[in-house]
């Protein structure tokens, strides 16, 4: 079966853009995705989960203590908040840890199932040591760590095709050969300051279907077969849809279903688990976000059930 962790917390009052816009579409869309995979019948009430507690163990495998201990007292600087991009709370990090240890949980689930995932998730912008781009923990880190420390994995493979470089992640992971990190991002987009993936595809603006899928086609069966995971992640952000105003990408939602298709086939191909978490997404039209995003789960559901 297919198990998905849902999102339950969200944030009151909404963060807010730049120009002190209210980014409302990025948190609708946590609501609206179950709610369309229900309606439509992909999914059932049996299908999502409510994650526990997060222990915080799994936070100082990866974090600072002094970082953590600052955002659960609420301490961050106001530069940082900036960076962020949230206005802090305390609820705010109970939707943070809610996430990870969402993500630690799908494991077990992929783990039993071949593929399990997360509505919310892909906060790979999160440093060791700070938080920035809408990420204060690193959900995918953190349990990446959790499944080698506890054993469970001895070799993973992160697959980040959102279309923003998983900085956060690539410097969590600099020094350990037992973690991979692959990120195909906008060469032109955030972070302007990119950081050093084992390998980075920097795609150029307006880089269409063919190109995309050409590249991803060449590269990932290759990743499997040279570096042997025994497990996978996957970030699946939809901000390379053509529609988004934040991707500078030209990918249809047809192409971002036939990339998810493709890492599913790939893991299914070399019997890695993989847990999907879901990542950004900023088209205009939040009909736009949840239809992209609802893809993945469809095609999780068809090919793996």
């Amino acid at each position: 079966m297919l198990y998905i962790a849902n999102d339950p917390i969200y944030c009151h009052p909404l963060p807010t853009g730049p120009n002190g816009e209210p980014h409302r579409f990025p948190m609708l869309k946590y609501e609206l995705i179950p709610e369309q995979l229900l309606y439509e019948g992909t999914c059932s009430n049996e299908n999502f989960f409510s994650p526990g507690t997060l222990d915080d163990r799994w936070i100082l495998g990866v974090h600072t203590r002094q970082y953590w201990e600052d955002l659960k007292q609420l301490r961050i600087s106001e530069k940082m908040v900036r960076r962020i991009g949230f206005p802090l709370s305390a609820r705010l990090i109970e939707r943070e840890t809610c996430i990870a240890q969402g993500t630690i949980e799908c494991t077990h689930h992929a783990l039993k199932y071949g593929v399990s995932m997360n509505v919310a998730g892909g906060t790979h912008h999160a440093y060791p040591d700070r938080g920035e781009g809408f990420c204060l923990l690193n959900d995918v880190a953190i349990a990446a760590n959790y499944l080698l420390e506890n054993k469970l994995a001895t070799k993973i493979l992160v697959i980040d095709l959102d279309v923003h470089q998983g900085n956060g992640t690539a410097v969590i992971f600099q020094n350990d050969p037992r973690v991979f990190t692959f990120s195909m991002h906008g060469k032109d987009n955030y972070p302007l300051h990119k950081e050093i993936s084992d390998l980075d595809i920097a795609l150029p603006t307006g880089t269409q279907d063919d190109e995309y899928l050409g590249l991803l086609t060449q590269t990932l069966p290759s990743l499997f077969e040279q570096q042997k995971p025994d497990f996978a992640f996957y970030i699946s952000g939809v901000d390379i849809l053509g529609t988004d105003k934040l991707g500078k990408l030209k990918v249809s939602i047809a192409g971002c279903r036939q990339r998810d298709e493709f890492v599913f086939e790939q893991c299914q191909t070399h019997q890695v688990p993989v847990v999907v978490s879901m990542g950004g997404g900023y088209s205009p039209r939040i009909a736009d976000i949840v239809e992209a995003h609802c893809n993945t789960f469809r095609s999780a559901q068809k090919m793996y059930f």
